[in-house]
């Protein structure tokens, strides 16, 4: 499952490529009213039309304007307005206040978005593009698509907090894998090597292949059921201190938690809220959308742990992966040699890299062609809003 982005240089399949990523941030929103495009619940998730405005200033700016002669912006407000975090690109609205965006309009917002590709096509089609220029659109097409995962993981916030449960659609969305008995596959103590490899794309901070010495260990063949952490919810593990680390015992007990996110009793049954509306927890599916607190916790519970990310890399090639982001007991850091790149793309990744834990493989809303086994996903250990799971070694 490796990325099947820009595998030649040719502008017409550069084109051809830059168009069906477009095309897909566009069809997720489909399903969307309008109110539904400017809601913010929390800080961590942004409005659909942010999105689609964010994913588009990163080609205007890093692309067109300072490469293609004659540019003119489609609205110098918008470098302030859809900016995310680049501190060299100059000021922007703060993280909190997107969801305060009433204007532009989500029609503004689709007019930016067909300006800047018109102006991509002419410009696509009247340039030999360098190496550079086209590893930067590379970059950029792979950034869209982790806002496109982003998108499906924010429109279920804001659905599934929605008091009328609201379904994003009748068609089924993300589909599911019904899980029997889990079985452990043993990985032999060694010398291993971990990181990217190969000629397709890979982030920089995939980038560094390196040796590890694992002990011998071994990895379950699925993820963790709702089945199973039901059973840990009724043995009383958000009750608990013992399973917890100190921070996500504070975290329980500040929040209230009781379950996954969006997990509700109605009627003395779980029930769950999906893209589909709310549901009866399949039992068999992998659990979803918890953080790495619980995710620990429930390790702890059963008498496992989690896998360090370079027990997954290793462990995956025996592995059916990419139901969910499974969380490592690994902190986000550097590989050996990392080197951030000079100006604004030096910020994509290494600015990160302090207070979170690596997710491995993918999820059921990861785009098609962007999931390969070096990938590090990370988010702070609260986090459970994004597609994440739990698998187990001993």
């Amino acid at each position: 499952m490796e990325s099947n982005l820009i595998t030649t240089d040719s502008n017409s399949t550069l084109l051809q490529l830059f168009k069906e990523v477009r095309k897909h941030s566009e069809d997720i929103c489909k399903p969307l009213e309008t109110e539904d495009y400017v809601v913010q619940p929390i800080a961590d998730v942004s409005p659909p039309k942010w999105h689609l405005g964010h994913t588009t200033w990163f080609f205007e700016t890093f692309i067109l304007k300072p490469n293609f002669i004659g540019y003119k912006a489609f609205n110098p407000q918008y470098n302030f307005v859809f900016n995310s975090y680049y501190e060299s690109v100059g000021a922007r609205v703060m993280r909190t206040d997107r969801g305060n965006l009433s204007r532009p309009s989500v029609n503004d917002v689709y007019r930016y978005r067909a300006y800047v590709d018109v102006q991509m096509e002419l410009f696509l089609q009247s340039s030999t593009l360098s190496q550079e220029l086209a590893g930067l659109l590379e970059l950029g097409l792979n950034h869209e698509q982790q806002h496109q995962e982003l998108l499906y993981s924010d429109i279920k916030y804001i659905l599934g907090h929605n008091p009328l449960f609201p379904a994003y659609s009748t068609h089924n969305v993300c589909s599911e894998t019904a899980h029997g008995d889990v079985h452990f596959i043993r990985v032999d103590a060694g010398v291993y090597e971990i990181g990217f490899k190969g000629d397709g794309f890979c982030f920089d901070n995939e980038m560094g292949r390196h040796k590890v010495y694992l002990d011998a260990f071994e990895i379950a063949d699925r993820p963790v059921t709702n089945a199973e952490y039901l059973w840990f919810i009724e043995d009383g593990g958000y009750t608990d201190f013992r399973y917890w680390h100190s921070e996500g015992w504070d975290w329980v007990k500040k929040t209230g938690v009781q379950a996954p996110l969006y997990w509700h009793q109605v009627d003395g049954k779980w029930m769950h809220y999906t893209l589909n509306g709310l549901c009866e927890i399949d039992p068999n599916a992998a659990v979803c959308h918890v953080n790495f607190y619980e995710a620990s916790a429930i390790a702890a519970w059963k008498g496992h742990r989690l896998p360090t990310e370079a027990e997954w890399e290793v462990g995956s090639v025996n592995l059916k992966w990419g139901e969910r982001w499974e969380w490592t007991n690994s902190a986000y850091l550097p590989y050996p040699g990392f080197k951030k790149e000079t100006g604004a793309i030096g910020e994509y990744n290494g600015k990160f890299m302090v207070s979170q834990m690596v997710l491995r493989g993918a999820s059921v809303a990861t785009a098609h062609g962007h999931s390969r086994t070096t990938y590090r996903n990370f988010f702070h250990p609260r986090h459970q809003w994004q597609f994440s799971g739990i698998r187990l070694v001993k």
